[in-house]
Order: C-alpha cells, then sequence, then structure tokens
C-alpha cells in the first residue's frame, strides 16, 4: 500500500464512525437538477455485465452459486485476457439501438475491480494479463459518441475479509476470514468511489447494488439492516466530487435521502411480481429506471436459452415508458470482450423500431391512460401517445378520458381515425388494416 492511499484511507476512516441513513439535509444543485431531467428523458440505456465471472459461463454470481473457495476464484483474473474488447464498438452499439447512456459494473459482489485501482491489486490492470483499464477505453469512447457514463458499484463483496458481518449471500464460501473491519470496508469502498469520480471524466451517476445482503429476510419480506452503510457519508463524498452526479440504490425501497433516482429491477415501478422488489407504496417522486436483461441472465451465461423477442423487448420500452421510466437493457460480454451475436441482434431490430418511433418515448412522461398488458401511453405536451400492445384491438375505449380532443390520427402514417367522445370517455375505431404486430401507435391530439 503506497503512502497516498494509507493518506487517504486514514483521511476517509476519520469520518466514518457517524450513524446516518441518508445524505442529510441534501439540496440537489442546479447541475444535478438538469442531469434528473436529462435522465427522464433519455428513456433508454444499455447495462453491462461483465467481469472475470464471465470466463465460466454460468452467470455474475457464479462465485456464490457454486460455493466457489476464494483461493480457486483468484486464479480467474490469470486468465482473463479480453482481447476482443473494442470500446468504441459497443457504444455505437448502443447508440444505433437508440440508447442514451450504459451503465457498467465497475466492481461485482465478487469484489474483483474492472478498472485501475490504487486500494487493492485484484483488479483488472494489476491482476490480469490483459493489464489495461476497459473503463478508461469506455469513457473516452463514450465522450466522443455523446453518450452518459454510469458506474455501478457492489455494496457487498465475497472477496474483501473486512466485508463483515457476513452477508445473507457468499457467506459459506471457503476460505473467508471469521473476523473483518467494517470501517477498514467502507474506507475502501470511498477510496475506489473517489477514483472513479476523479479518474474517468464526468460521470453520469453511481448504480449501487447490494444493500439487501445485508437485510434479514424470511422468505416474503425484508427486515431489520444489520449494518451502517454510511451512506451519509458516501452519498456527500459523491455529490461533492462531481455534483451533478446521479445516485441511484437498488435497495428495493422508498428513496433514501441523497437519492437521484429510483430503480426497480426486473420489474416496473410499484409492480413486485418477484417477491422482493419494490411496493407500491414505497414508490417515490424522483426520475425512474426499470432494468431488464435480453435474456435471462446479466453475466454471460453459455446455457441461457430464454432470448427475448423483438416483440417483448419493444414492449418493454414502451411499458417502462408509460409509467414514466427508463429502461436500462442489460448485456452480458463474453469472456473475450465481444457482445453475444444473439444480443447484437436484438439491439438492431430495437434501434430500427426506436428511429421509426422514438419521438413517443424520448422526452415524454406517462401519458393519462395507465399501462396495462393491452396499452400503455406517453405524453409530450398536446400529444398522447397511445400505445396498444394487443394487435387485436380494432376498437378502444379510454374510460373517463376527460380531455379535449382535437384529432386522432396513426402515429405512423398520420390516417386520421373515427372517435367519438363523451362524459364516459373517448371510443376511436381502429382499421384492422392498420394494427401492428408489435405496437399500434394511436397519436391524440389535446385541444
Amino acid at each position: 500500500m503506497n503512502a497516498h492511499l494509507k493518506f487517504l484511507i486514514v483521511l476517509l476512516l476519520s469520518g466514518a464512525t457517524t450513524f446516518g441513513q441518508g445524505q442529510g439535509n441534501y439540496t440537489p444543485s442546479q447541475s444535478n437538477l438538469e442531469a434528473r431531467k436529462w435522465f427522464q428523458d433519455a428513456k433508454f440505456g444499455m447495462f453491462v455485465h461483465w467481469g472475470v465471472y464471465s470466463i465460466l459461463g454460468d452467470g455474475e454470481w457464479v462465485m456464490h452459486t457454486q460455493n466457489i473457495p476464494v483461493k480457486a476464484y483468484e486464479k480467474l483474473p490469470t486468465f482473463f485476457n479480453p482481447i476482443g474488447y473494442d470500446a468504441k464498438e459497443w457504444v455505437k452499439m448502443a447508440k444505433d439501438a437508440g440508447m442514451k447512456y450504459i451503465t457498467i459494473t465497475s466492481r461485482h459482489h465478487d469484489g474483483f475491480s474492472m478498472f485501475d485501482t490504487k486500494a487493492t491489486a485484484y483488479d483488472i490492470v494489476d491482476g490480469t494479463p490483459y493489464g489495461k483499464d476497459v473503463l478508461k477505453d469506455l469513457a473516452e469512447a463514450c465522450r466522443e459518441e455523446g453518450i452518459k457514463l454510469f458506474f455501478y458499484y457492489s455494496l457487498l463483496d465475497w472477496h474483501d475479509d473486512n466485508y463483515f458481518p457476513r452477508g445473507r449471500t457468499g457467506a459459506e464460501i471457503p476460505g473467508r476470514s471469521k473476523t473483518g473491519e467494517w470501517d477498514k470496508y467502507i474506507a475502501f469502498m470511498k477510496a475506489q468511489l473517489t477514483e472513479l469520480l476523479t479518474n474517468y471524466g464526468e460521470i453520469a451517476g453511481i448504480w449501487f447494488d447490494g444493500h439487501w445482503d445485508q437485510k434479514e429476510w424470511d422468505g416474503k419480506k425484508y427486515g431489520k439492516l444489520n449494518v451502517d452503510w454510511h451512506y451519509d457519508e458516501i452519498y456527500k463524498l459523491i455529490h461533492d466530487l462531481q455534483p451533478q452526479c446521479l445516485i441511484g440504490n437498488n435497495h428495493h425501497l422508498a428513496p433514501i435521502e441523497g437519492e437521484d433516482f429510483q430503480m426497480f429491477e426486473r420489474d416496473l415501478p410499484g409492480k413486485n411480481t418477484t417477491g422482493w422488489g419494490t411496493d407500491a407504496s414505497d414508490v417515490g417522486n424522483l426520475p425512474f429506471e426499470v432494468c431488464e436483461t435480453i435474456n435471462g441472465s446479466w453475466g454471460f451465461n453459455l446455457q441461457d436459452r430464454k432470448h427475448k423477442s423483438k416483440k417483448e423487448l419493444v414492449q418493454y420500452v414502451v411499458k417502462a415508458a408509460g409509467y414514466g421510466s427508463n429502461l436500462l437493457l442489460n448485456v452480458g460480454p463474453m469472456p473475450n470482450g465481444k457482445i453475444q451475436e444473439e444480443h447484437k441482434e436484438s439491439l438492431k431490430e430495437v434501434g430500427e423500431w426506436m428511429r421509426a418511433n422514438g419521438e413517443t418515448i424520448y422526452g415524454t412522461t406517462r401519458g393519462p391512460i395507465p399501462p396495462s398488458e393491452k396499452m400503455a401511453s406517453t405524453q409530450k405536451g398536446e400529444k398522447v401517445f397511445l400505445h396498444l400492445l394487443d394487435e387485436s384491438q380494432t376498437e378502444v375505449f379510454l374510460k373517463d378520458f376527460d380531455k379535449k380532443v382535437k384529432g386522432v390520427r396513426f402515429y405512423k402514417d398520420q390516417i386520421a381515425l373515427n372517435y367519438k367522445k363523451s362524459k364516459k370517455g373517448l371510443l376511436i375505431q381502429i382499421p384492422e388494416e392498420g394494427l401492428d404486430s408489435i405496437d399500434t401507435i394511436i397519436e391524440i391530439t389535446l385541444k
């Protein structure tokens, strides 16, 4: 450990003894509020789960699911050499898909850092034959193309002995110490976050994950928190370094003070279909983001055959926008640094749809018709975009639609449609030949 790092950790430790749940009395800066507005308008981003776990082709949780001993897992970096990685190709692929930002795993639960860090040698520069900082290349490529960059950062760690007390996951992994110093772990995270927000230019956001590891779980709901994550200090550190930087935390709870957007994992806002998601009562008023996979896995999984169709992916974008939310769509690069061909094809298909219909998604707010399996709505000024997701609908009645209507037409070719407005709602007639198998978009112009 060099003298600079020792000084930094001592400095950070000096503030690691206070207790607080969030960044008290947090007032977002003007640049942060502008970033929130940009984020709300962006609507579509790319999630990237990539690390040494990709070598095993069994997802990003493989260290836990296969209960791999620490010493055995430490062999993986020694033959991680992604010579096929091309940051410019990744960014162009995201941009062509209509995505406005990229969120990449800087450090996942296995504790391996995918960037050049001085806080540990367990990183891609010091621990692999590749020896280069993939995040540095990605940050430069994003700046060139006008794509914003977010860093995913794991709160939990299956490798660091100072992640103690042990959480609900990884507790049985062989080779882990029975002791540790929590304050040193907090200092370690602060040191790494300082690096991420100092060495890579302007960062759009930090995407935290793993809070739930330290919450008691009875199989139905989360209970009390076993540790103090020191969010008061961590969130303040981030906003002090880069005031515009947005903070999100995948804790499945109501927003904590100091956070700038609320995320929902594999669920639309307030739709807790998984049992461990976010209940409707915990949905706040920050910008929303839903994250989902293209297949069934976050990290590269050789055996995953649950590939979503173009229709499923496009409709997920639409439904998310119907809730006023972004969709963060994940890819899990292979160990050679390349994106799976199936994922590339999916992104290309979605990109084609977004180029034709992006006006009805980007920069919109949630529309007046609540989303359902059959439809969703978005709004931009006096225009309401009704997205019909069931191709059998030749007549649509929007109950209690009390807004004054100037005209109704197909969005695609602007052909006028017959409609009838009454006190009970709005009835729209839709010619069968105008229906689209993925999404029939009706443009309602208000007076």
